[in-house]
């Protein structure tokens, strides 16, 4: 349980800055969990209750303070086909579901699978998000769709001139909500010909109310809902995690992974019992939040409440927020967002990093499928560092009287036990072939049966071709596989005989 220090730390030490950042997140989240519930094929509520659902309650549950989680495009795509051939009451079992798994996932400490995650994977995670977020942003963009004008152009270029040219004059007040007010209030005085949040889709009226979803409990409800929801869990939490760590980077501080897990479980689980949609962390949002200030718990609340009531009390003005000052903020983002350092760094660090990253990118883009993305990243960073490991080895030979001494040095494993049977090819094949070998692993390290077994086939070789055979300097390690697994010892070889250091 949190202690008093770190409530104050979390919901007190910033009130003013979390409160106006929660302000911004929750008008930059209006079209975007608007438009997560198009993809989504829902009504546009599902996906703005979602969002205040899950905002409001990963604060209190969540381990990340000033991250902020929503309804998400990557769990939108995911339930597509179960909304269209089953229907919406579905998906909100679905969702309880998903909060059920993350919730298990928490249990098994599954958040620790981020170990495996490289630098070089995060970086291309971060850069895709990036291009992503200004792509989302084209069709506002795009002369010729309706809505899109000079004007279009003229309020997005104020805009952007207001977030970066503010905060050299005063940091008060976050300056993307003053870009959105300045233009909100140009667009009803002049009646300017732009796309508003009202033209996105119909905003709801009154507040969520309590429901369970109108499925029947029984297996088959089960079987359909099943494979959606451990789909759902995965990719939630894998954008979680990840935004998590982008998070601590950009604020220096540490959280806890486990309990976002858990966090995001009873979220969904929330979230779907007053009829929204699944969600997870959304680093636009978070990424807003933070340059606008926001660091605690109570900017995450703030921003799910602020979304509440300007649903519930102020939809008229709200819908004609104009979409070019949400365009700018989100282009802010994108900027801020994208790792400028790892153009230049290409050249810089490993090649093998390099394409690590541009693999995550690449992926991700081409596919809109993060886990994906995040997935070819994890596997190439597995193949490349597995390559290293297995190219750090060596066996060196020496003759010593009518000995033969084979000394070993690295890491022996699946990859490697190739590399060590042909170092050790058999002394017969010498040009000076001795009737005694010893081979000496002081400086080696024996890592799997695989390893093993490599060993066991060198020395039944050698034995088979008449010569004696002694395997010195096992480290304890190595020794305790050897002697479970190691089946030479057991026929008469001097395997693992010499005492081991």
């Amino acid at each position: 349980m949190p202690n008093l220090a770190a409530i104050k730390r979390d919901w007190y030490s910033n009130i003013r800055g979390d409160m106006l950042a929660g302000l911004v997140v929750a008008l930059a989240l209006i079209p975007e969990a608007i438009g997560f519930s198009i993809i989504a094929g829902v009504d546009p509520r599902v996906g703005l209750y979602a969002s205040v659902a899950i905002a409001m309650v990963i604060a209190f549950t969540g381990g990340r303070p000033g991250m902020i989680s929503a309804a998400t495009a990557a769990v939108a795509v995911v339930v597509v086909p179960l909304v269209r051939d089953y229907g919406i009451e579905y998906l909100f079992a679905a969702t309880i579901l998903m909060g059920i798994f993350q919730g298990i996932a928490a249990l098994l400490r599954l958040d620790l699978l981020m170990q495996f995650v490289s630098r070089s994977v995060i970086t291309g995670f971060v850069n895709a998000l990036a291009i992503l977020i200004f792509m989302a942003q084209l069709p506002e963009l795009t002369l010729g769709n309706p809505g899109v004008t000079w004007m279009t152009y003229a309020m997005v270029a104020a805009a952007l001139a207001v977030i970066y040219l503010l905060p050299k004059l005063t940091t008060a007040v976050p300056s993307p909500l003053v870009a959105i007010v300045i233009l909100t209030a140009l667009s009803i005085w002049i009646e300017a010909p732009v796309n508003t949040v009202a033209d996105m889709g119909e905003l709801p009226e009154g507040l969520p109310y309590f429901a369970l979803p109108d499925v029947p409990l029984t297996w088959e409800t089960l079987r359909i809902i099943a494979p959606y929801s451990a789909t759902m869990a995965a990719v939630g939490l894998l954008e979680s995690l990840l935004t998590a760590q982008i998070v601590d980077d950009m604020t220096h501080t540490g959280s806890d992974k486990r309990r976002e897990s858990a966090g995001q479980g009873v979220a969904n689980v929330v979230a779907a019992m007053f009829g929204g949609m699944g969600g997870c962390a959304m680093i636009g949002q978070s990424v807003i939040n933070v340059t606008s200030g926001g660091r605690g718990r109570l900017s995450t609340f703030t921003a799910g409440l602020s979304l509440l009531i300007l649903l519930a009390l102020l939809g008229d003005l709200v819908g004609q927020v104009p979409m070019p000052a949400l365009v700018a903020i989100m282009i802010m983002v994108s900027i801020g967002t994208f790792s400028w350092n790892s153009i230049p760094n290409l050249t810089k660090h490993p090649w093998q990093s390099s394409v690590v990253m541009v693999a995550t990118v690449v992926v991700v883009v081409a596919t809109h499928n993060l886990a994906l993305g995040v997935l070819a990243g994890v596997i190439l960073s597995g193949v490349f560092f597995t390559h290293k490991v297995m190219t750090m080895f060596e066996v060196v030979r020496e003759r010593n009287g009518d000995t033969a001494i084979y000394r070993a040095k690295g890491q022996i494993f699946y990859a490697s036990v190739e590399r060590f049977e042909a170092a050790l090819g058999p002394e017969s094949t010498q040009p000076d072939p001795a009737d005694h070998v010893i081979i000496d692993v002081r400086k080696a390290h024996f890592w799997d049966i695989s390893a093993i077994g490599a060993l066991d086939k060198v020395v039944e070789r050698m034995r088979r071709n008449g010569r004696s055979v002694q395997v010195r300097g096992l480290n304890k390690a190595s020794s305790d596989l050897v002697d479970k697994f190691a089946l030479t010892d057991k026929t008469g070889v001097e395997i693992g005989l010499a005492p081991h250091p």
